[in-house]
């Protein structure tokens, strides 16, 4: 599909190797996956040759936390990022690469200041009790997600930001995320076929980085034990941050 050179691969396998450690157990790591995809590969393609990588990841991350789902909070947030997804559709088919580059960084600049809100309201957890019953919250939240999902697979602190101010307890929350992403990435298949982003060849391509996002998997739980997490965190935003001001500017 393409002939790659060294380091676009480099890359694309560095990037599939990311997801695996996200759905893991390191967080962040996802974001700096869609920098270096968009960066190997024209900005469209990129958005469809990662869909198949996450979700094989998504389904590893299913199968071992697949009991500790809280499937309530899923069905709050899934309507309104259903209408984000369709939103990111009509959008998607009416841009060229080098705006759906600017819109790529735009959308990992935004969550990079997601998290950090995500983190401010951790802090001031009687602030943010409310906020997982506002209507508001649910559906801005949902229609965020589901827009920066479709456009460049990058919804993860958005969704974060929702399943941390509900106070989900560590395991309940990897799990619902992993069922939740997994769901999400399989209905925006249709959309991405659609788009022509996807197809036979595509996902052909993709499968051959699987393996590395399996890898990634694998080893995460290993790496945790090892990192200091507030270093590896401050590494990981501020290459999300470099990566999208590189995708913003020319």
């Amino acid at each position: 599909m393409y002939a790659l050179e060294l380091w676009q691969y480099s890359l694309i396998a560095l990037g599939a190797f990311l997801v695996g450690l996200g759905k893991g157990g390191l967080p962040g790591v996802g974001n700096i996956t869609v920098v270096l995809m968009a960066l190997a590969l024209p900005a469209k393609a990129s958005v469809g040759i990662l869909l198949p990588i996450l979700i094989s990841a998504d389904i590893i991350a299913v199968i071992i936390y697949r009991r500790h789902a809280e499937w309530r909070y899923i069905v709050k947030l899934a309507p309104s990022m259903i209408v984000g997804i369709v939103l990111g559709y009509l959008i998607f088919s009416r841009v060229d690469d080098g705006q759906v580059r600017f819109l790529i960084g735009a959308i990992l600049l935004g969550m990079t200041a997601i998290h950090f809100y995500r983190k401010w309201l951790r802090r001031h957890a009687s602030e943010a009790d409310t906020l997982p019953q506002n209507p508001a919250f649910i559906g801005g939240t949902g229609i965020l997600g589901g827009f920066a999902t479709m456009v460049a697979n990058a919804a993860g602190p958005v969704a974060a930001l929702y399943f941390i101010a509900s106070g989900l307890p560590k395991y309940a929350y990897i799990g619902t995320s992993a069922w939740f992403f997994l769901l999400v990435n399989l209905f925006k298949v249709p959309f991405m076929v659609d788009l022509q982003i996807i197809d036979f060849a595509s996902i052909q391509f993709s499968a051959s980085f699987m393996l590395f996002s399996v890898l990634g998997a694998v080893i995460a739980p290993l790496l945790v034990k090892h990192i200091n997490q507030k270093v590896f965190e401050f590494l990981i935003w501020f290459f999300v941050i470099v990566g999208g001001l590189k995708l913003i500017i020319p």
